[in-house]
């Protein structure tokens, strides 16, 4: 399985920036560690241009897409529609619990044409994610099997 991670504007600051939010550890020695897990084959892509990230989602021929697209998840609607027209599903992702912070931050334009959406957990986000995209079963905290 080819999974693509797409990361938007300042998450290459991760482990730089606000580090009581998205932690210490950078995406980039995330990335090698996940890299190890011989599941799926990895690529990953970040920007801070709206216009980059679209052009990646749509040259995209890997089985499924992981993003968090930053701050263009509350207000990007070329994101939203981009992801709602190509045809590799697409799991939105993001480190924080964006409905525990500013309320701007609470409506994702991404959410409605996602298979499906992960928040805070941290870069442990990403590895829920994958799994989903691996068919890895998992018990919810209600005791179900999905």
């Amino acid at each position: 399985m080819r999974l693509l991670i797409v990361n938007g504007p300042n998450l290459n600051l991760i482990g730089q920036r606000e580090n009581e939010i998205y932690g210490n550890e950078s995406f980039e020695s995330y990335f090698d560690g996940l890299k190890s897990r011989k599941e799926a084959d990895f690529t990953y892509y970040q920007s801070n241009v709206e216009g980059e990230l679209i052009d990646c989602l749509q040259n995209s021929d890997h089985d499924g897409i992981i993003i968090n697209a930053g701050g263009y998840t509350h207000t990007s609607v070329a994101i939203r529609d981009c992801i709602k027209a190509i045809k590799v599903p697409v799991v939105e992702v993001h480190i924080s619990n964006i409905t525990s912070r500013e309320e701007f931050r609470h409506a994702s334009l991404i959410s409605p044409v996602a298979a499906g959406c992960i928040f805070g957990f941290g870069l442990m986000s990403y590895d829920v994610a994958v799994d989903y995209f691996l068919g890895a079963p998992r018990r919810s905290p209600m005791g179900f099997k999905r």
